[in-house]
Formats: C-alpha cells, sequence, structure tokens
C-alpha cells in the first residue's frame, strides 16, 4: 500500500513542479508588464491603465499555484524548539495532525474555488479594462489548489503508513 501511494506521491509532483513553472512564468511576465508601465508613466507620460488590472489580476493564481511546491520542499515555517524533544510516536501524531489540518483547509478552498470557477463561467463575467474572463483566473486557482490538497493527503497517508522515526541519539556534539 505505501508503495503505491509513493507511486502516486512522484506522479503528483511532476504536476506539482509543473505549476511551480506555471508560476515562475507568470512572475516573469509581471516583472515585464510592470516595468513597461512604468516606463509609459514615467518616461514617456502617458501611463497604461492595463498594467494595474493585469498585474492585480495575475497575482491572485500566482499567489496559489506554488503551495504544493512549498510543501514538497518542506518550506513551511515550522518552530520544533518543543516538538523535537517529544518522542518519535507523539512527533508522528503531531505531523500527524499538522497533516490533516493542512489538507482540511485545501479541501475547503478546493471547493470554494471551484464553485467560483463555475460560477464566472456561467455568468460570463470579465475583468473591468482587459475584458479578460473571471474564470480563467480561477481556474487557475482551482486546479492549484484540488492539485495541493491531492497532493497533501497522499503525503498524510504517507506519513500515517510510515513507523515513526527512531530517536536520533546525541552524542554531544554540536
Amino acid at each position: 500500500m505505501l508503495n503505491m501511494i509513493d507511486k502516486a506521491t512522484k506522479a503528483v509532483e511532476w504536476v506539482v513542479v509543473a505549476l511551480a513553472a506555471l508560476g515562475s512564468a507568470i512572475i516573469v511576465i509581471q516583472m515585464v508588464w510592470i516595468s513597461y508601465g512604468v516606463f509609459m508613466r514615467y518616461v514617456i507620460g502617458q501611463p497604461d491603465r492595463m498594467v494595474t488590472e493585469a498585474t492585480a489580476l495575475l497575482l491572485f493564481p500566482v499567489a496559489l499555484v506554488g503551495l504544493a511546491y512549498a510543501m514538497r520542499e518542506d518550506s513551511y515555517p515550522r518552530v520544533t524548539l518543543l516538538t523535537d524533544a517529544f518522542s518519535p510516536s507523539l512527533q508522528k501524531l503531531i505531523a500527524l495532525m499538522n497533516g490533516t489540518i493542512m489538507a482540511l483547509i485545501g479541501v475547503f478552498f478546493s471547493i470554494t474555488t471551484v464553485n467560483a470557477t463555475i460560477r464566472a463561467f456561467n455568468s460570463g463575467s470579465s475583468s473591468e479594462i482587459l475584458s479578460w474572463p473571471r474564470y480563467l483566473f480561477w481556474g487557475v486557482a482551482a486546479v492549484a489548489l484540488c492539485v495541493f490538497t491531492l497532493y497533501a493527503t497522499l503525503r498524510l497517508l504517507q506519513i500515517a503508513l510510515r513507523p515513526p522515526p527512531s530517536k536520533d541519539v546525541s552524542d554531544g556534539m554540536v
């Protein structure tokens, strides 16, 4: 069972890395577009109204496409001063509770963004200046959050099925 979950996790990690690459591409697009906007405003003297709306619209999906990648790289902040002193089984229990909370939050936000994507698609709403369909931005966020939720659930199963790590014995050397 654990072997199958490990393989599924590795497969989902390909999507996780692809989403992170998409996020970095969006950031490059924003950087170029904002630079263009600054040039137009301060050098040419004709501000471009599209820059502000475009960067604001692109900020929402870029904020979410890296969630699963941050989990993959174990980049979420964590205070371990107290938990490092616990027994391995208690550390595993805390890791399970943390993973459960992350997966449940992912489920909530996945449902929310999928519903918002469907509502934006059905209503045909678009941005004010650019007239870009809003469901495109909600859709990227929904995919990112669904992938995060799937990945968080797989990681939670890995924690649950693996035995607790053995306690490291310190040799007094720093």
